[in-house]
């Protein structure tokens, strides 16, 4: 029996010519890349999906009526710089790497028409420097809510709320490619009914 497989064996090598060789090395080196791409643009929708989500969360915290009972300021920003926080915590990403998008979100104050506020959008909360906030306005200290229109209604009152947005960096590394160390900003961007209305 061994000395079958060792016949087998020998004449296995003997029949090659090195074309199998030369065609693993050409074709090696390419699905090698072929799989670290799939790993790393899996690990960057795997960030989008974290931070979308995280944006989610903030909005909700925001929008949240405010507590009576609580101790302390409850501000809708802090709440959803919080939230944000905590989510991206917990996916076990750092969240000092989050910014404001390079371009706000042209939203309407609530009760508006879309069409009349298209130079007059609402901006972000000033006192959140890594998120953007819309529909909370912290003004000369004080906190009013703007709530921005979401969504016009054919009725004319829309559905009013609060938005979140910002961007998180993300670095692919894929030798030998125009993307290898290439940062990209990945947006997240929620924006939540409110519940008052």
């Amino acid at each position: 029996m061994i000395s079958f497989a060792r016949c087998t064996m020998r004449r296995l090598a003997r029949g090659t010519d090195g074309a199998e060789i030369a065609e693993a090395a050409a074709v090696l080196p390419i699905m090698f890349m072929m799989v670290i791409g799939i790993l790393w643009f899996g690990q960057a929708f795997s960030i989008y999906g974290t931070i979308t989500r995280a944006a989610q969360d903030g909005a909700r915290a925001a929008v949240a009526p405010l507590c009576t009972t609580c101790s302390g300021t409850n501000d809708p920003s802090t709440n959803a710089y919080n939230a944000v926080q905590s989510a991206l915590q917990a996916a076990h990403l750092d969240p000092s790497k989050m910014q404001q998008l390079s371009v706000t979100p042209p939203l309407c104050a609530c009760g508006t028409s879309t069409l009349t506020c298209s130079g007059n959008t609402v901006g972000c909360d000033s006192s959140q420097t890594n998120i953007c906030v819309q529909g909370v306005q912290h003004t000369h200290g004080n906190l009013t809510e703007n709530l921005v229109q979401l969504a016009p209604a054919s009725n004319g009152t829309g559905v009013c709320g609060v938005a979140v947005s910002f961007r998180y960096p993300f670095s692919f590394w894929l030798p030998y490619t125009s993307l290898n160390k290439q940062l990209i900003w990945l947006p997240a961007q929620a924006q939540v009914r409110a519940e008052t209305q």
